[in-house]
């Protein structure tokens, strides 16, 4: 196992930022941590990489303790918080020429490493990193964190306020990354991401969900779920809340998705309730669940 989390707990005076984390990490793999702020998923990666101690419960990353050997673990993984995180005031190559020196290497040393994601910010290398644009300080953060060539690669959130096409590209490079052998353990709140990882644990406050391959989370989604729009949104919504059989209810872009507390009924009987609230152009569909319907399903319990 790359990474090893038994137990973990850790709590700030009278909140449980985390209780009783436990998963691994396999050698290689792109592990999704996925969650809406405040879920624990930063703390948890500031325990992973020596930067808190836990309260209770042990981890290993790279075969190393968290506690025990916490200098051969900074020297072993790459960190990208969520916030960025680099010195502002220096350009691209300084900051690169910092971070490399500090690990005792050169960005020519594993160039090879950050060379497909180097080359879209080389031109702009003496640019001071605060004048970057979201993406380009995505990048160069994320070579900073490649630099020393570390066995595990942690990303906090690394697509957040970025734009689509940054986000797009991004996922790419980590794609890349773990052909190179790299393990990656990357958080984020976007379920859409989720799908792009091997397996993914779902978090919310401070507990883990389910933990599974994304297509083995949607395939468990319990019950038919359907897509329904109206005239009205907002008037939908309340309907839908109101009606005596809804088990669930939320909006999904410009649908709502709707599940029943019956297995099978009638689609007309829905129908004719929504016209009878004052509803109208109503259309009802069966849609195939997503990971975010899940997470969903799963929060309410």
């Amino acid at each position: 196992m790359s990474i090893s989390i038994q137990n973990i707990s850790k709590s700030f005076k009278d909140v449980t930022a985390l209780n009783d984390i436990s998963f691994d990490v396999n050698e290689g793999e792109l592990f999704g941590l996925i969650g809406p702020d405040g879920a624990g998923k930063t703390t948890l990666f500031r325990i992973l990489t020596t930067l808190l101690i836990p309260d209770q419960g042990n981890a290993n990353v790279a075969n190393f303790d968290i506690i025990e050997d916490y200098k051969s673990i900074r020297n072993n993984v790459g960190y990208m918080p969520g916030k960025f995180s680099l010195y502002q005031d220096l350009t691209i190559e300084e900051n690169l020429n910092f971070f490399a020196a500090i690990f005792g290497t050169t960005i020519e040393e594993n160039y090879a490493l950050i060379e497909d994601i180097y080359i879209q910010i080389a031109p702009f290398k003496n640019r001071r990193a605060g004048k970057l644009s979201g993406g380009m300080k995505q990048k160069l953060a994320l070579c900073c964190a490649l630099i020393h060539k570390p066995k595990v690669l942690f990303l906090d959130e690394p697509t957040t306020g970025v734009d689509p096409v940054s986000r797009k590209e991004f996922w790419e490079m980590l794609k890349r990354l773990q052909q190179k052998g790299i393990t990656i353990l990357v958080s984020t709140p976007y379920m859409d991401e989720a799908a792009l990882c091997d397996r993914i644990a779902l978090i919310q406050d401070g507990e883990i969900l389910e933990i599974d391959s994304p297509k083995n989370i949607v395939n468990h989604f319990p019950k038919k779920l359907y897509s329904i729009s109206a005239d009205k949104m907002y008037g939908l919504i309340n309907s839908l809340k109101d009606y005596k059989n809804q088990y669930s209810v939320y909006p999904f872009g410009e649908f709502v998705h709707y599940t029943d507390q019956r297995s099978d009924f009638d689609l007309k009987e829905l129908k004719t309730y929504l016209k009878e609230c004052g509803l109208s152009e109503i259309t009802i569909e069966l849609t195939k669940p997503t990971i975010e319907d899940t997470f969903m399903e799963l929060a309410s319990k």
